[in-house]
């Protein structure tokens, strides 16, 4: 029984290529400016000064060493203005850590809570994920966000950066897992 062109065809797998983006996303690691950059604020903008920290991970819990980590958020007056805190870009170092200087934000909307959308970029990873990082200070805010409450109970810890106190301030640790277990949240957009 012969079969038909259309049976034996079969769609070439998709395949990443590079990655190539360290280059142009990234290019104070080639020791040229950057487009833009993890100090979205300094002590002297309007709003509580905070650190974001975390390490981004692959499916077997090794660092991801040439990712690139994007936030975009709203000031603390809780809008996207100009001035406001708004958009940062950082690439994972060898230890696929990253860092972001910035103002905690304040909520968009009535009834959601402050949060940071955060975009990943990886090898390995055709499409980029998006996530939002919470605040765990903000446990009422959290509890009556609906994007939060959309989350499975068992899975919304993920999406919580840990607060603590620094030498320098406060810092949120948010570490990102693209797979296994603990992975974090990602949203279709």
């Amino acid at each position: 029984m012969s079969q038909t062109l259309s049976q034996t065809l079969k769609q070439t797998p998709s395949q990443t290529v590079g990655p190539y983006f360290a280059y142009a996303w990234t290019p104070e690691s080639y020791g040229r400016r950057p487009l833009a950059t993890n100090r979205l604020a300094t002590r002297d903008t309007p709003g509580a000064f905070i650190r974001i920290e975390g390490v981004v991970y692959d499916g077997n819990g090794a660092p991801v060493r040439d990712s690139v980590v994007e936030i975009w958020q709203a000031g603390a007056d809780g809008r996207h203005a100009p001035g406001a805190a708004g958009f940062g870009r950082c690439g994972t170092d060898d230890a696929g850590h990253y860092s972001f200087d910035t103002v905690k934000p304040g909520a968009c909307d009535p009834g959601h809570a402050p949060h940071i959308a955060v975009t990943v970029f990886a090898r390995g990873v055709l499409s980029h994920l998006f996530t939002r990082l919470y605040f765990s200070d903000e446990t009422a805010a959290n509890a009556a966000d609906p994007v939060l409450a959309g989350v499975p109970a068992d899975r919304r810890d993920t999406l919580i950066a840990r607060r603590t106190e620094g030498p320098d301030g406060v810092v949120y640790r948010f570490d990102i897992r693209l797979q296994g277990e603990g992975e974090t949240v990602f949203f279709d957009c």
